[in-house]
């Protein structure tokens, strides 16, 4: 069930019926959206309830535990239990097979023999995973108090808007939500409902149809002339950008509907002019968890700068791996942990001006390798990639083909991020419910949404994550 279906619409129709029904039971409502949250995921196959149940009654010990011991020394044997049942979970669904079949020539050349095993992959398993951990490691770190009630954390485990791809909300964050009433109310309807049509169209009517063009480019690499793999490069940025952004809108939309907040996860980070504020706007949730839970603790900044750079280096690297179970990820990763460095090391001995001349080269050159490093992650292999990138620098001849509908999506983007740049653009494209114009942009976003649907089945690209 994916949030641009009309499953889901029904779905979510019975939910909200549900919670204004039981306005009066707060406990009944909490009740009714995990039941609702469970019933969501195992649309899509029950059989991984259990993991989920696995990882939230295992992680409500622990944080108990956590809490009640006093030596330091049980306090980690307790983390190093969370630790080992959620990332093994992980490391059994998403990589067994990728570390199997990358290392099956070493393993074979000293007598052994593995084999495959046939693993499906549960949706979501990267996303719940990061956000229960943040529960116990913030409680290790006491950051935060073990939740009393089981009912709460099971439903910040689960609850389904950002359930299968995110955001990664934080339990100080949304924990304290469930501790009163949430009314449905028309500000919150309206909001949410606002941010859900902005998600959709962008889902539907962009990236979806984005997608036809850069899915048969990037199927014949290096058969394209220069100017068609540039603008498929892009096409592919925009679609990731608007198919992942427009999930996050959804679900923080759907959240919204029913009072909760789920907060930000994009913010424009195409007008990013460092490697560094690319991820601070870029799927946000998971680059602040991975400065937080990773990059910190390995020692982040504080330590030597050859330190700091290997720590850059090897958190990005597993952000790319988190992203995929495929060297290619691992190198998209890797390749913006060596921008990262090198903005740090520019930071650090660049000329300390803040022209307009230094933003637009630091503009293009983070665009640049964001660019490069969409058709990595993009590609299936590095030959495929190879071919890509052969055919922007030096090119060579092969078939042309300048979209149309590229290129008024391109056009549209640049004018949106120019209004954004000048601070328009939320005044603009957010009015309130009370402008006369309000209606008909929401409803001309849905009718272009309807009018284009795909046939088939459309999922996000994150439900691969």
């Amino acid at each position: 069930m994916i949030f641009s279906s009309l499953e889901f619409i029904l779905f979510f129709a019975f939910v909200l019926l549900g919670l204004a029904s039981l306005r009066n039971n707060h406990t009944g409502r909490k009740v009714l959206l995990l039941v609702a949250s469970y019933y969501f995921y195992a649309y899509w196959d029950w059989r991984f309830l259990s993991l989920i149940w696995l990882s939230t009654v295992v992680d409500y010990v622990v944080g108990k535990r956590l809490a009640l011991a006093t030596k330091e020394t049980i306090r980690r044997r307790w983390l190093l239990v969370s630790l080992t049942v959620n990332l093994g979970l992980l490391g059994y669904f998403k990589y067994y097979n990728f570390f199997i079949d990358s290392f099956k020539p070493l393993v074979e050349s000293i007598g052994l023999h593995s084999g495959s095993l046939d693993i499906i992959l549960p949706v979501g398993i990267s996303f719940y995973t990061f956000q229960t951990l943040s529960y116990t490691i913030d409680i290790y770190r006491r950051n935060i108090k073990p939740r009393d009630s089981f009912l709460d954390f099971a439903l910040f485990v689960g609850f389904f808007p950002q359930l299968v791809a995110g955001p990664i909300v934080r339990a100080s964050h949304f924990l304290p939500q469930l501790e009163s009433y949430k009314p449905l109310t028309r500000a919150h309807f309206f909001a949410g409902f606002q941010l859900f049509t902005y998600g959709l169209f962008k889902k539907v009517f962009i990236a979806d149809r984005l997608a036809m063009f850069s899915d048969n480019v990037f199927a014949n690499p290096g058969a394209y002339d220069s100017p068609t793999s540039w603008l498929v490069a892009v096409a592919y940025s925009m679609q990731i950008y608007f198919d992942f952004s427009g999930y996050s809108d959804m679900a923080i939309g759907v959240a919204r509907i029913m009072g909760y907040d789920l907060g930000e996860n994009f913010n424009f980070p195409y007008l990013s002019k460092s490697p560094r504020e690319f991820w601070r706007r870029w799927h946000i949730s998971l680059s602040s968890w991975i400065r937080d839970y990773l990059y910190i603790p390995l020692g982040g900044s504080w330590r030597s700068p050859a330190r700091t750079y290997v720590n850059l280096l090897f958190s990005m690297t597993l952000c790319g791996l988190w992203h995929g179970a495929a060297w290619t990820f691992v190198a998209w990763g890797a390749l913006h942990g060596l921008a990262l460095a090198k903005n740090r090391l520019w930071m650090q001995n660049g000329p300390k001006t803040d022209s307009k001349i230094i933003k637009m080269t630091g503009w293009v050159l983070t665009m640049l390798s964001v660019i490069v490093g969409w058709v990595i992650f993009r590609s299936p292999s590095f030959e495929d990639a190879g071919l890509m990138l052969r055919q922007m620098f030096f090119p060579e001849q092969g078939v042309s083909w300048m979209n149309p509908f590229v290129i008024f999506i391109l056009v549209g983007t640049v004018a949106v991020h120019i209004l954004e740049y000048i601070g328009k653009w939320n005044s603009w494209a957010f009015p309130s419910s009370s402008r006369w114009y309000s209606p008909t942009l929401l409803f001309s976003l849905l009718w272009l949404s309807i009018m284009f649907f795909p046939d088939g089945f459309n999922p996000f690209i994150y439900f691969q994550f």
